[in-house]
This record gives C-alpha cells, structure tokens and sequence, in this order.
C-alpha cells in the first residue's frame, strides 16, 4: 500500500516559488516511502495580475509571509498575456526526455522570479531548462511547443480545475486505502508532514490487520 503526493502548480506562479521547500522537505523526508507527482495546473486572468505595479504588491505580501530576505522579481511580466505557456510546456516536455524531477521547472521559475529574465518567450524556457537538464535545447523547445503538450497541459489544468479549487500550489496526497487531503494555497510544510504520517500510520495499520487477518471475506 503506497501514498501518492501530487503537487498541481504553475511554474511562473509566486506562491509555487514559496513552496518550494516544503516539497522539497517532504521529498527528502519520506525518500522510497511516498510516490511524488507535479503537474501543470495554468494560470489565467483570474489569478494572473493586471499590472506589474500590482504583481509588486503580490510579491511584498507573499515575500514577507514567507519571511524572505529577499523580494521577487517582476521584470519577466507582461500584462497583456492571458496565460503563460512556454515555462509550463518546456517544463512538461522535459519529462519525455527522462527528466521526471524538479529540475528544469525550477530553473525557469528562478530565472524568472528571482533574476527578472523574460521567461515569457518560447527561447528563453527552452535554453534555461535544456542547460539544467542536460537536454539538446532544440529537441526540448520542439517537444514543448507541440499538440501533444498542450494537450497534457490542458487536461491536468482541467484535473485540477474539477476539485474546485482556487489557489496554486495544491497538495493532493492520496492513499491506497482510499484517505484523501487536499491542500490549497498551503507553502509551510507542517501541516504537510502531519498529514503524511497520519495517512501513512493508516496505511501501516491495514498492512498489520491484514498480515493477522487476511483479506476480507467477499460481499
């Protein structure tokens, strides 16, 4: 019996940034114990900023909550998109060259949140996640700006968009044994763990029963 973990966010997401040590943390702490998953979640108008000023006041409230000594940056924004594809697609398509971590979403989210790179444009993602990967950059900007990616991107937006929900990053854990959490707009990490050791004490509990019992009679 496993527990499954999936982190739905967006890559140019502030919030998704903060988080990031939990993830990690949660990663680190329940190593071949837990099976971890991240997924494209987009952004839209709703949750995007209408202007760089107010991306500024976002960045201060989010930066203080977190305790950060240091303050996003917004030079990466452009306004008048209505979502951000090409950080979030070449994220995804690096997963088809093998690369299932958290590597190349992370360096896009960086060069853009923290250095202000114009991570906006197809080129940039495309170069930025290849050197972190390892990845031919030709090879991972054509995968990401394929049909195919869209197409995942958009059904695990809708995936997420069915638990109606409103706040990026959401933490899903989930359990063989039916437990389910879901947490939404959470970036600290202690209510993460506590969850986990919660479902995963269930989890030892049926192991136990079952190994005294066996299995249960049929209906």
């Amino acid at each position: 019996m496993r527990l499954k973990i999936t982190n739905y966010l967006d890559v140019i997401s502030s919030w998704c940034f903060w988080a990031e040590p939990a993830w990690a943390e949660l990663k680190r702490r329940y190593d071949g114990r837990v099976d971890f998953e991240w997924k494209i979640a987009l952004m839209d108008t709703i949750g995007l900023p209408v202007s760089r000023n107010q991306e500024e006041w976002y960045y201060r409230r989010s930066g203080l909550m977190m305790r950060s000594p240091f303050m996003l940056n917004t030079s990466w924004y452009e306004p008048v998109l209505e979502e951000y594809l090409p950080p979030n697609a070449v994220a995804e398509a690096a997963k088809d060259f093998g690369v299932n971590d958290d590597r190349v979403r992370l360096a896009i989210s960086y060069a853009g949140l923290r250095e202000g790179r114009p991570i906006r444009e197809w080129e940039v993602c495309a170069e930025t996640g290849a050197k972190a990967a390892g990845l031919n950059q030709r090879e991972l900007l054509e995968s990401a700006r394929s049909a195919e990616i869209d197409k995942r991107l958009r059904e695990s937006t809708a995936e997420w968009r069915a638990m109606q929900l409103s706040q990026r990053p959401t933490f899903v854990f989930d359990s063989e044994i039916g437990d389910r959490a879901v947490f939404s707009g959470w970036a600290k990490v202690e209510p993460l763990i506590a969850t986990a050791e919660a479902i995963l004490d269930d989890i030892a509990f049926y192991q136990s029963y079952r190994a005294h019992h066996g299995e249960p009679p049929p209906k």
